[in-house]
């Protein structure tokens, strides 16, 4: 990024740009909005205070949800030791199912994403939600391509499995609501499983 006077940008001015990526990815982690909140915006002061180890010239949203997931998996560490809500029963009266054609298809596809192992929904997000390649992807999760590749085809199976869908059916959403919830806000780049 330049100014118009030749001098580079602050690079903080380009974290913006990403809260919306930022925000989507969060919210597949953690499938809590409060949550995904609070993990983006620790996510950027880290990135803010580390600012300085940014290396201008690379890929600013790959080092963003390095940054975003590493925080996630540490906090995620940190409260195996502490007992939250066991039984959903707080969770369920945080939200409310939308009430429109896409409902039943959204709820089946959310029951079945939320069984994917975390790895394999965290690499569907970054690929196909949120328009990664396998090389972005595998460099965001410190993995090889080929293992980020592995777990996306898996986790596409598995919904298929869980979905009761054949190989080569869609699944097919009704309404632009329910793919602006699927791909959390992001341009639809195909089928969202």
């Amino acid at each position: 990024m330049i100014n118009n006077d030749s001098t580079p940008a602050d690079p903080r001015d380009e974290i913006v740009t990403h809260l919306p990526a930022m925000r989507a990815f969060a919210l597949s982690l953690t499938r809590n909005r409060s949550q995904a909140d609070d993990l983006v915006q620790d996510a950027v002061v880290k990135a803010w205070k580390n600012i300085g180890s940014f290396q201008a010239g690379t890929n600013m949203r790959a080092w963003l949800f390095t940054i975003l997931r590493n925080t996630f998996y540490s906090d995620r560490r940190k409260q195996k030791r502490e007992v939250q809500d066991t039984d959903g029963a707080f969770a369920a009266t945080l939200s409310e199912k939308p009430q429109h054609d896409g409902r039943l298809a959204m709820a089946d596809f959310e029951t079945a994403f939320v069984q994917l192992k975390a790895e394999q929904r965290e690499a569907l997000v970054l690929v196909g939600a949120s328009g990664f390649s396998y090389e972005e992807a595998a460099e965001t999760c410190g993995v090889a391509v080929g293992t980020i590749k592995s777990r996306v085809n898996r986790a596409r199976k598995h919904l298929i499995e869980l979905m009761d869908l054949r190989e080569d059916e869609a699944l097919e959403l009704t309404d632009q609501e329910t793919m602006a919830v699927v791909t959390a806000g992001l341009p639809v780049r195909g089928n969202a499983a």
